[in-house]
């Protein structure tokens, strides 16, 4: 079935059921949470084998958890959110009645990337299924392994008309960018957003765009030093530093250079002991990422950076493995200061005072995420206030993308949009406004032909307006 056909296929099936009641929803994420529970070994193993090394820990907690988790918490708050609002007529329409009515757009591009192909295709799913839309996925090409099974396993636990999971190419990946959906969702790089963008905008077609950007950690004058460097070496190397919000770079006292690097060293010794022959650190998962990763750093050595590794052991529990590597020296016009790294690098950047890391963040586009280490109250409203950034975790790092009450999205390039939990529900949804007239109302005194007694009256709106 080509594309268009399909799409064709779910808007008719939309059309003859345009507001499934919460049963037919509940049923649809209930189908989802049992693809994830009884399928849940052969999704790690897949994905460990796209990747060469993905353990099978970080697939259950980054992608399966908040998979699942997903899922019960719109099962456990969609009834709710299906109901109509009310709002306050304006004074002058009283005993008028209005209220906002959560719709249904109808069918849903969703374009998943390779780094988290699990999470990344269910998260916007769950949304999607939950304001009862229709639902249309692309896979990555470059997990030719799960994008497969995934498929495979869609089409066991839905009928097409609900949700089709949709592999190929680039090629293919333009054509379905270009489909005239109701929403369509993008999660991948800015570069990759402006084409979908684009092609979307041919159709009219609204977009949710998730993209990333650099995201800096910020280690304030007060922060838990230790705490500091151990939680950014975390978020840093879950699945290798192939991580949309992952931090790109920190910012931290130029005095504290030399304990950040001990730190790190001694952090990365505990989570990953032998760590180039650990299999519970991720291999990165293409031969051009790996590539990519390489250029940057020995770019950044040639123009004057020192690159320090960190961790121990031989090379045996996977291919592509590159060891957690420290960058000092870093000037702007490196491209590994440019560029999403989007792998185990991590460049430090130093300031003097607060005022000239606040400064160096609003200088750059707006980052995905921005992570402060800090214990002072003052200094912590200093930065939300003073720095943009489309999501914030203080003291930690990677766990704003967790919370399902909070939406999660950029801003400027790193994106445009959210969504999770009732944000998601919203970006899935027509608010569509409805006014309910009462039988006894005012509304003629209104009418023409506009004598004496309507121009009272406008006076009146008019004072009161």
């Amino acid at each position: 079935m080509s594309l268009d056909d399909l799409l064709a296929r779910q808007r008719e099936a939309h059309r003859r059921e345009p507001m499934p009641a919460w049963p037919v929803r509940a049923a649809r994420l209930r189908a989802l949470d049992a693809l994830l529970r009884q399928h849940r070994d052969a999704i790690a193993e897949a994905i460990h084998a796209d990747f060469g090394c993905r353990p099978r820990e970080e697939t259950d907690l980054l992608e399966v958890f908040p998979s699942l988790s997903a899922v019960r918490h719109a099962l456990a708050h969609g009834r709710r959110w299906m109901r109509p609002r009310r709002r306050l007529a304006d004074l002058a329409f009283l005993p008028a009645r209005t209220e906002l009515r959560p719709q249904p757009l109808g069918v849903v591009g969703i374009i998943v990337p390779w780094n988290y192909p699990l999470y990344l295709a269910v998260g916007p799913l769950v949304d999607a299924l939950a304001a009862g839309n229709r639902a249309m996925v692309k896979m990555s090409e470059y997990t030719p392994r799960f994008s497969a099974l995934f498929a495979d396993l869609v089409a066991r636990h839905f009928p097409r008309e609900e949700v089709a999971v949709v592999t190929g190419d680039a090629t293919v990946a333009q054509a379905f960018s270009a489909l005239a959906f109701d929403h369509l969702l993008f999660t991948g790089s800015t570069a990759v957003g402006r084409h979908v963008m684009r092609a979307a905008a041919a159709n009219l077609t609204p977009v949710t765009l998730e993209l990333g950007g650099k995201s800096p950690a910020i280690i304030g004058p007060n922060a838990d030093f230790a705490k500091a460097v151990e939680r950014i070496v975390f978020g840093k190397l879950v699945n290798a530093g192939q991580t949309c919000i992952a931090p790109d770079y920190v910012l931290l006292p130029r005095n504290r250079v030399g304990d950040f690097c001990a730190a790190a060293r001694g952090a990365v010794e505990r989570f990953y002991p032998g760590i180039l022959g650990n299999a519970q650190y991720a291999s990165v998962a293409s031969d051009r990422q790996h590539e990519r990763l390489l250029a940057l750093r020995d770019a950044a050595v040639a123009a004057g950076a020192r690159a320090e590794a960190l961790g121990s052991g031989g090379d045996g529990a996977g291919p592509r493995r590159l060891p957690p590597t420290l960058l000092t020296g870093v000037r702007d016009d490196m491209a590994v200061m440019q560029e999403e790294i989007f792998g185990p690098l991590l460049p430090l950047v130093t300031y003097d005072t607060l005022d000239e890391a606040i400064a160096y963040v609003g200088s750059h586009p707006h980052p995905l995420a921005l992570y402060l280490f800090e214990r002072d109250r003052g200094t912590i409203e200093r930065v939300l206030g003073q720095t943009v950034a489309g999501g914030v975790t203080v003291n930690d790092t990677l766990y704003h993308i967790a919370q399902h009450h909070l939406p999660f999205g950029g801003v400027g390039p790193s994106g445009m949009g959210g969504y999770h939990g009732e944000a998601g529900f919203r970006t899935f949804s027509h608010l569509k406004p409805v006014f309910r007239q009462a039988r006894l109302n005012g509304t003629g005194l209104l009418n023409p032909p506009y004598g004496e007694r309507f121009r009272k009256l406008l006076a009146v709106l008019l004072r009161r307006g």
